[in-house]
């Protein structure tokens, strides 16, 4: 936050800025996930909410070499306002990393917030419902599923976590 009360933010065409926006729920517990997702345009530096997990797994995954401006999204324009122009202090701001894996085709990508707004946790959910925790935990899924190592390896599942940004905690 600058000293005029508002959040600026910088990137060079190196970094991605992409986020996740966790909102308090009070009905929904135990955690926070992710409520929304954003990215900023690499051309009017404009945030916007891109409507899909989906389509912003794809953005992310190449977002160093085809970075993300307003015109990919239907009928938006940089001319366009901003979808988010400050930062709203009922959500938590969580940076990701550009270029991570999109999930694999029946997997479920999960990040909840813990509760002392420290980090978030990644999980990943298989089409069987068994929860995944780690990259080592993926090789032994994979080893007692053989069906799914044809079309998946470990490397398709990225445990990244996204980091908070500290001045947007409650």
């Amino acid at each position: 936050m600058d000293d005029t009360g508002t959040n600026s933010v910088e990137t060079s065409s190196e970094e991605a800025l992409s986020s996740d926006l966790v909102k308090e729920n009070q009905s929904t517990s135990p955690g926070r996930s992710v409520d929304a997702r954003c990215v900023q345009c690499d051309e009017c530096s404009k945030l916007r909410l891109i409507p899909t997990e989906e389509l912003y797994e794809e953005i992310r995954s190449r977002f160093i070499e085809d970075p993300f401006v307003c015109s990919k999204l239907p009928n938006v324009s940089c001319d366009d306002p901003g979808d988010i122009e400050d930062y709203d202090s009922t959500w938590t701001w969580a940076f990701d990393k550009p270029n991570l894996p999109k999930t694999p085709p029946g997997f479920k990508k999960r990040l909840v917030l813990r509760k002392n707004y420290s980090k978030m946790d990644c999980y990943y959910d298989a089409p069987n419902g068994k929860r995944l925790r780690s990259k080592a935990e993926v090789s032994r899924f994979l080893d007692k599923h053989p069906e799914y190592k044809k079309d998946i390896s470990p490397s398709d599942f990225s445990f990244f976590s996204p980091k908070i940004m500290e001045d947007t905690n409650p």
